[in-house]
């Protein structure tokens, strides 16, 4: 789950992270408002959405008085970003800055730790960065036992070149960072630009922050997932423990495994690009091993229950859960789902049992069920459905 800038923000401040003040508004009135709480004549206004380049978009900008705070917020509110809706912004005091550095810590899958990224030359893309001038960025696996500590912090900042008269205070910064990737269970913690100011003085004047979902269980996450840009659907599969996401088609898709349902998802697309309307894939919906009725009910309730849904494709290589059980899963949460259950289903089987599941899903002969033995013929049936033909 990513967090928004000012999240992240509040988290650096609670970790002793230095930052500036910022305040969070939603109407051009909000950011004038802010503007005067903080006492600065000349304040950024920066737009708070889940993406990078957003300054490139035109969602970060200075503005010097009361009547162009309101006009820039005015026009920042609304803005679209890379597909994101800017419905917040943060109003910041200008910082007057002498240099701009980049700094992160992030779980690397690959190398199975993690590592620290560092580089002298910060507030630009990272990526550009590493492929314009890759020796200016220095990577630091990271001993899992230790994370960084003072003199990890020291080793880091020497080895990106930093003055030696800097090394500590900067090892700080990095000391304190460490403990907040560690604490929330960060997969990912960036700071770019930390900023030494025009009076010496650090601050990480933008950040990311990316939280382990897997960790939910452990923290108190409920104001992060209220903002997280979830759809009103997204948020109903996750109390249910469905691994769901909800898309832009009408073909509901549910299957075992993210690597099928992915598949099923480019299949989809295909079979409808040529039909009327061009039915795409309505969301992302896997249900891993767990077949059971009540599982399908579920997420067959959440398909149903999207207005753009017009059919439903369930897509299942029988493994350790085997065929049979899938077809009476289906079979049983469309009892359960009675009258809920209002759209053509599309089966597809293989694997494990085929015949035997095939077999329960014709004796129960529902309405709704049309079952198919390719992938290919049942994305062509559900795409076909969704177009009304």
């Amino acid at each position: 789950m990513d967090l928004l800038e000012y999240q992240a923000r509040g988290l650096f401040r609670d970790f002793g992270v230095p930052v500036l003040p910022g305040i969070v508004a939603r109407t051009p009135e909000q950011a004038v408002s802010a503007r005067t709480d903080l006492d600065a004549e000349v304040v950024v206004v920066k737009a708070q959405v889940r993406t990078g380049g957003r300054g490139k978009a035109g969602g970060v900008k200075l503005a010097r008085g009361r009547e162009e705070v309101a006009e820039v917020a005015s026009a920042i509110l609304g803005m679209d970003i890379k597909g994101h809706t800017v419905e917040e912004v943060m109003v910041c005091p200008a910082a007057e800055i002498a240099e701009e550095h980049y700094f992160s810590i992030l779980l690397d899958r690959a190398a199975g730790g993690y590592l620290a990224m560092c580089s002298r030359q910060g507030g630009m893309d990272i990526e550009t960065l590493a492929v314009e001038h890759p020796e200016a960025l220095v990577r630091i696996p990271l001993d899992v036992t230790v994370g960084i500590d003072g003199a990890v912090g020291r080793e880091i900042a020497a080895r990106a070149g930093f003055p030696e008269a800097d090394h500590e205070a900067l090892a700080e910064v990095f000391v304190s960072l460490w403990r907040l990737f560690h604490d929330v269970d960060a997969t990912l913690v960036e700071v770019n630009p930390l900023v030494r100011l025009t009076d010496g003085s650090l601050s990480a004047l933008d950040g990311k922050v990316t939280l382990d979902g897997n960790a939910d269980f452990r923290h108190d996450w409920a104001s992060y997932h209220a903002s997280s840009g979830e759809t009103e659907l997204e948020q109903q599969a996750r109390a249910l423990d469905l691994n769901y996401v909800h898309l832009s088609g009408s073909v509901g898709i549910i299957g075992n495994g993210a690597g099928l349902v992915m598949s099923t998802l480019d299949v989809v697309e295909r079979a409808g690009r040529d039909l009327p309307g061009a039915p795409r894939p309505a969301n992302f919906l896997d249900i891993g091993g767990g077949a059971s009725s009540q599982v399908m009910a579920n997420g067959l309730r959440i398909i149903m229950s999207d207005p753009q849904v017009r059919s439903v494709l369930v897509n299942v290589f029988g493994g350790i859960t085997a065929c049979n059980d899938v077809a009476t899963g289906i079979v049983h949460a469309l009892e359960l789902l009675g009258d809920d259950a209002r759209l053509p289903i599309v089966v597809r089987l293989d694997g494990n049992s085929v015949e035997v599941g095939r077999a329960i899903l014709e004796e129960a002969a529902h309405p709704l069920i049309h079952v198919e033995d390719t992938m290919d013929r049942a994305a062509a049936t559900a795409a076909r459905l969704a177009s009304g033909h």
